[in-house]
């Protein structure tokens, strides 16, 4: 072995000898990919894991920090693809005319949108079955000769054994977890881990929401209520489906209500069924969700929604298991676990006559409040990568980043309206940029000011009441019925977005009719 050959090996064995050190599988893996880019002093280096035709990212050096959010889809990169289908290293010459799933992604010091120029890598087998892949990268042409390639093949299986080590002591440490009595919790951190599969993967790494997929864990094998609490567009409905499928329940239903979108007149049917004749328009019996969901899981959101005359109904069934379809002379057993979700302060709503008490005990068995993004640190850039690759699959581009500003102010605002609108600024953003010119066939950069975050954060109170006066004053040339017009149109498009669209619930926001509403938006020109 060459002196350079030697060094590596021994780099690799150490990283398999200190099983005496408990790690985290995540900081083993970052440990494995620090070493590689120092011992073959390249640009960046990518640890991809296999999940579902997918490849995701396990631990990154040299990349920007939301490749770590982005998932790649072996169909749609030819060079993972072809490094995939080999237990050998593949290499890229600089000319290869095959797109490089990293162009744009180098984390260079100048913060420019540099193409890739060296790219090999190999793919990884664990237990005999494909783990995925490991890829090495260079902005210098020539980086990857003959002596790198050989170095990268003596060190494959030690590569691959000490991804084996990190996954038993992730095993070893879910094993603890059930030992001392919190089974479901150790296989929630094992998902969160893992990153779950196909669309119910839950993106983030920050302690705040490891803590909340932990907590989830040791609820979902209950029977008990859940009472999901949190801003809008936290992603409550998510974490009722993940409470789901880590239920002894997963294999049964999971029936979604939005009891917001329930016309009041109609929510007692919808939930509870109906019989024939029980009212006009009633031509059949009629089963309602909670017999949709038999055996299985009943998510109410926005449960704060619900009309008194059903509350006591719903309180009825959670008390006995009992359910009567409206117009029925006798009630029907059901077997069903029900999880709520609320935006709302139910304790509020009790107190002001809204909501009933005995409903929100029963409801709140086990509240679980769920973390605004604000309070999930870097989560951000990993969730902003996720909705990059999104937009850059959707809109048939190269490579979609953000610039370095861009990533500061992603991470400097508030986000009132959490990941729903993080999903938003970057869709807006990419069409924004599309719009002005960017050709799809380069590395497409979006600047902070195509974010737009300023527009959108809340307006800050002035100190002197004069000049705040001032500040939202019409211009002069503006009449009082195009000044009102101005006004109700902000007011209503504000109540819109807080209710993500649902023009119920900003009727109700309002204190107005629901069709007098449209009608108001008809006349300001906010629908046809």
């Amino acid at each position: 072995m060459t002196t350079k050959e030697t060094e590596l090996v021994e780099a690799l064995v150490a990283l398999c000898a200190d099983l005496g050190a408990e790690l985290p599988q995540a900081v083993r893996l970052q440990r494995l990919v620090d070493t590689l880019r120092a011992q073959f002093n390249c640009g960046a280096v990518a640890l991809l894991r296999l999940e579902d035709e997918r490849l995701r990212p396990m631990a990154v050096n040299g990349l920007v920090s939301d490749t770590l959010g982005r998932r790649f889809i072996v169909g749609q990169h030819p060079r993972l693809a072809a490094i995939m289908a080999r237990h050998e290293v593949t290499c890229f010459e600089h000319d290869s005319q095959l797109p490089d799933p990293y162009d744009g992604l180098l984390d260079t010091l100048v913060g420019e949108p540099l193409p890739v120029h060296d790219c090999m890598g190999v793919g990884l087998q664990v237990d005999g079955r494909p783990w995925g892949v490991l890829t090495l990268d260079a902005l210098a042409t020539g980086t990857f000769g003959q002596s790198a390639r050989r170095r990268l093949a003596y060190s494959v299986p030690l590569i691959e054994a000490v991804i084996r080590v990190a996954r038993l002591e992730q095993e070893l440490r879910t094993l603890r977890m059930a030992a001392t009595g919190s089974g479901a919790g150790g296989a929630a951190l094992a998902s969160s881990e893992r990153g779950g599969t196909g669309e119910l993967e839950i993106v983030g790494e920050s302690p705040a929401l490891k803590r909340l997929l932990h907590e989830l864990g040791i609820v979902a094998g209950s029977e008990l209520p859940v009472l999901l609490l949190g801003e809008t567009g936290v992603g409550k409905e998510l974490f009722a489906r993940l409470l789901h499928q880590q239920s002894p329940r997963h294999q049964q239903p999971l029936v979604h209500v939005n009891c917001a979108a329930l016309p009041e007149s109609l929510a007692e049917s919808e939930l509870f069924g109906h019989v024939r004749g029980a009212f006009s328009g009633a031509v059949n019996d009629r089963p309602g969700r909670f017999e949709a969901a038999e055996g299985g899981t009943l998510f109410l959101d926005e449960v704060g929604e619900l009309p008194l005359s059903v509350q006591a109904k719903l309180l009825r069934t959670l008390q006995n298991g009992e359910i009567q379809r409206l117009g029925a002379d006798r009630p029907r057993r059901v077997n069903v676990r029900v999880i709520a979700a609320t935006n709302r302060n139910l304790r509020e709503q009790v107190a002001s006559g809204a909501f009933r008490a005995d409903l929100y005990h029963r409801l709140s068995v086990y509240p679980v409040p769920i973390p605004p993004l604000r309070e999930r640190g870097n989560d951000v850039l990993l969730l902003a990568g996720r909705f990059l690759d999104f937009n850059r699959a959707r809109l048939g581009l190269r490579s979609l980043r953000l610039s370095p500003d861009a990533q500061a102010a992603l991470r400097r605002y508030s986000w009132p309206g959490n990941v729903r609108e993080l999903e938003h600024v970057i869709s807006r953003a990419a069409l924004k940029a599309l719009s002005r010119g960017a050709d799809r066939n380069t590395i497409v950069t979006l600047e902070e000011g195509l974010l737009d975050l300023d527009a959108l954060a809340a307006p800050a109170v002035s100190a002197s009441p004069a000049a705040a006066a001032n500040a939202h004053a019409a211009p002069a040339h503006t009449t009082l019925r195009e000044a009102v017009d101005a006004c109700q149109r902000q007011t209503v498009l504000a109540a819109l977005d807080r209710h993500q669209g649902n023009w119920a619930q900003a009727a109700r926001a309002l204190e107005v009719d629901s069709s007098n509403l449209h009608k108001l938006a008809r006349r300001l020109g906010l629908k046809t």
